[in-house]
């Protein structure tokens, strides 16, 4: 198999302090731990260094606010935003907003038009929210006239596992069905369903069989996980619903690549997920 190129991974957190220590806290280490090994901070240019090492050409960087339910620091919009400046071939940005601050759709208006950035990350779980009250559908009428995508994270997640109350993180918020109703009463909204969505995955690849506008990344799970059902709608039904994503610095691009080429996947397919559904979406 010939060097592919175009790859792009559409799932990444700053692998240094502002998220790592100042944003995630206890929660980050934890999630490390669940993964298997320790976090270690790092500069953005060790960062693509890395990702060159993998063969990956692009790679999306997430913004964080949480403020409200963790009260602790985000990474600023402003942050991302300078960082891509300085690597605008490498690095898409994408905003984030705590959804419960009246400011949050200005905010959002400010990201996109004034600092540059792609797309929007929500995580229902962490900021505590029902994706599909209508009290936030400013947020996703927003993003429509600003023609971005949302990224939400959807099943499970490590952020408060083992922790007493799970850190106070109640799963139910990241339950796919909630998207459902979000895709259906945006249509122009683009979708990006964070995670192989367990324990909703079958709810999850449902939406992204009816829906036209939403998409599943396939990051925080090493692809020997995939299970059975996941690859089959990923190399037969809708290869074009399907992202490539690491959710790095939890997972190294070469590691998630590395147990890609042992799935069944043909060359076509390959090629749609590792870039050119990304490309297409995010219009790079």
């Amino acid at each position: 198999m010939g060097k592919e190129t175009g790859l792009v991974d559409v799932h990444v957190h700053p692998p240094t302090k502002e998220f790592l220590i100042d944003a995630g806290g206890e929660h980050v280490q934890v999630a490390a731990r669940k993964f298997g090994h320790s976090i270690q901070l790092k500069t953005f240019d060790q960062m693509l260094d890395e990702y060159t090492e993998a063969g990956v050409d692009r790679l999306v960087l997430f913004a964080w606010d949480a403020e409200t339910t963790t009260q602790r620091p985000r990474v600023t919009n402003e942050f991302v935003s300078k960082v891509a400046d300085q690597h605008p071939d490498r690095i898409v940005g994408f905003a984030s907003i705590d959804p419960h601050k009246r400011s949050a759709v200005e905010e959002l208006d400010h990201a996109v038009r004034d600092l540059k950035l792609h797309g929007l990350k929500l995580h229902p779980q962490v900021q505590a929210f029902e994706p599909n009250d209508e009290k936030y559908y400013a947020i996703y009428s927003k993003c429509v006239e600003l023609d971005v995508p949302i990224t939400f994270h959807t099943g499970a997640t490590y952020w408060g596992a083992g922790l007493a109350g799970g850190g106070g993180v109640k799963l139910r918020f990241s339950d796919p069905m909630l998207l459902d109703d979000v895709a259906a009463d945006f249509p122009q909204l683009k979708i990006i369903m964070a995670h192989p969505g367990w324990p909703w995955q079958d709810e999850q690849l449902a939406i992204a069989m009816h829906k036209e506008n939403v998409y599943i990344d396939l990051s925080g799970w090493s692809p020997k996980h995939f299970q059975p059902l996941l690859v089959a709608y990923m190399t037969k039904l809708i290869p074009q619903k399907f992202l490539f994503g690491t959710d790095y610095p939890m997972l190294s691009p070469q590691r998630w690549l590395e147990d890609f080429k042992q799935l069944n996947v043909s060359s076509e397919v390959r090629k749609m997920v590792l870039g050119e559904n990304a490309r297409r979406l995010l219009r790079l």
